[in-house]
């Protein structure tokens, strides 16, 4: 079986060091097309599967403000890949979160490597993995990636979650919000192509300018008219 994995993580994570563990020698290291940021991917072979490994650029969202951004977040959507570990710091779990409910919005199926459990415990950190995938509804594999300690239960992971993808959480918003967003759904539906309708909505309640170009511009319009209604 051939497996498509991204990583995706905040830069400083450790995300180029799960890579070299993942990949060691098999890698090249690249630009991503029409871009000068650097596009690293390598493959491996592990129990018969031979699992192909693209580094993303570290980014703290995807809300495509920066071309770094732009790039990860046009690759889960344009390329699919099998399963996006999500690379976390385990010292700083709050603010690495954001990126990871970003990625659950998108409909990737997100594994977890919550990386630097070793720091956070020496900071006085304890974090409850399981409590974290019930309330994440995805897998959690520990790991300290300098030490290459988690490498197998991930990759463990990602062979069994590739097969059987995790069926994701959806994030819900306040009252109102939720309201917009379906009353969205409802003008878009089926004219979208393959993008996760409820992702769209919330970029064009965001104003995201990168998807509402994608957007027919009659159907922004009815979006724009339906929002004004509700006030």
């Amino acid at each position: 079986m051939r497996i498509r994995v991204a990583l995706a993580g905040n830069p400083n994570v450790g995300k180029s060091v799960v890579f070299n563990n993942l990949t060691g020698g098999h890698q090249h290291i690249g630009n991503w097309p029409g871009k000068t940021v650097d596009k690293a991917e390598g493959t491996l072979n592990y129990k018969g599967n031979e699992i192909y490994v693209i580094d993303l650029p570290g980014t703290y969202s995807l809300t495509a403000y920066s071309v770094e951004e732009l790039i990860a977040r046009d690759y889960i959507i344009q390329e699919k890949p099998d399963v996006v570990v999500n690379i976390v710091d385990a010292s700083n779990l709050e603010r690495n979160l954001y990126l990871t409910l970003q990625l659950l919005e998108l409909g990737a199926n997100v594994i977890i490597a919550l990386n630097k459990v070793d720091l956070a415990e020496r900071e006085g950190i304890k974090i409850d993995t399981k409590k974290l995938e019930e309330k994440l509804g995805v897998p959690v594999i520990p790991t300290v990636a300098p030490r290459k300690e988690g490498m197998k239960e991930l990759l463990d992971a990602i062979v069994k979650y590739a097969r059987k993808p995790v069926k994701r959480r959806i994030v819900k918003y306040d009252e109102k919000i939720e309201r917009y967003i379906g009353e969205i759904e409802k003008i878009i539906e089926g004219k979208v192509g393959d993008l996760d309708k409820r992702w769209v909505a919330i970029k064009i309640l965001e104003n995201d300018e990168e998807i509402k170009k994608k957007i027919d511009k009659s159907l922004l319009s009815k979006c724009e008219e339906a929002m004004g209604r509700m006030g």
